[in-house]
């Protein structure tokens, strides 16, 4: 969309992909764009961050940002105030909007409420129920659809994964093609993916074997939304019904759960024992999933 605006010869599909203005966004130098990430999405992207940040980070001042900083957003407010220097306006893209904390998704609301008349903002999320009501209630929504599933394997066919191996890999990745193609990529086999969620219930730690502690976190949480979807009477998204262990006859132990690997999850980037860590987390899935209550 925002290739698109700011085109030099749009097409009655969207950018052409050509011109300078195509050009300048593929190598991260557009002068009219402005794109708000977290700083560890941004330097995974190859998107450059500004000086002081960048700074900063080089000087172990800070870690990158896992969520937009509200420095970064008065930038981006001073930046639409700008005149845009190729004539066809300007476009600020924050993707995942999501991270914006309250404190940077206020610094946008007044600019926001009233943009400059050459700017656009472009806030892209998956969970735009995590927004500010104040910043829902500016914007326009337009919801996107996930492409059929039948385009999907026959994406991740181009990409050299096997058709049967691909279905896996996107009910592992809930759906998410190139998520699937990031769990391709990792070395882990589908096969290994249906046999983790009873092996944890035994609380074999093997299951985790070469697994960071925000992977197996992530892992967990996709285990503990099929159980709890089971236990609701809904049909599991990540995981294959035959592959999962007993469900729980009360959804308390999976309620707990759920909330524990939640706060679990802010922390998992702490250079904890990664090992011990691991172990624990399987000690916890084990007594959730075998718990009587």
């Amino acid at each position: 969309m925002v290739r698109a605006w700011l085109c030099d010869a749009p097409t009655t599909h969207g950018a052409c992909g050509q011109c300078q203005s195509c050009h300048g966004i593929d190598v991260h130098v557009h002068a009219d764009l402005c794109v708000l990430m977290p700083e560890t999405q941004m330097m995974a992207l190859g998107w450059p961050l500004p000086e002081k940040a960048q700074g900063e980070i080089d000087d172990k001042k800070r870690k990158p940002s896992r969520e937009i900083r509200v420095e970064a957003m008065r930038d981006a407010v001073e930046f639409s105030q700008r005149t845009s220097a190729r004539g066809r306006g300007k476009a600020v893209l924050v993707y995942p909007a999501e991270q914006m904390n309250h404190v940077t998704a206020n610094a946008l609301l007044k600019t926001l409420e009233e943009p400059p008349g050459d700017v656009r903002f472009v806030l892209a999320t998956e969970a735009a129920h995590e927004l500010l009501p104040t910043i829902r209630s500016r914007c326009m929504g337009h919801t996107m659809q996930w492409p059929e599933q039948a385009q999907m394997i026959a994406w991740l066919q181009s990409e050299g994964i096997a058709a049967d191996t691909a279905q896996s890999l996107l009910r592992a990745s809930g759906g998410r093609p190139e998520d699937a193609l990031a769990l391709a990529r990792s070395g882990r086999s589908p096969q290994a993916w249906s046999l983790f969620p009873k092996a944890v219930a035994r609380g074999d730690v093997s299951a985790l074997t070469d697994w960071s502690p925000p992977q197996a976190i992530e892992a967990l949480q996709k285990l503990c939304h099929d159980l709890m979807s089971v236990q609701a009477g809904a049909a599991p998204r990540y995981f294959a019904q035959a592959d999962l262990p007993k469900v729980p006859s009360s959804m308390l132990p999976l309620t707990r759960w759920a909330k524990a690997l939640s706060q679990q999850a802010r922390t998992a980037e702490h250079p904890f024992n990664a090992g011990l860590m691991l172990e624990a987390l399987v000690a916890q899935a084990k007594n959730a999933l075998n718990s009587r209550i």
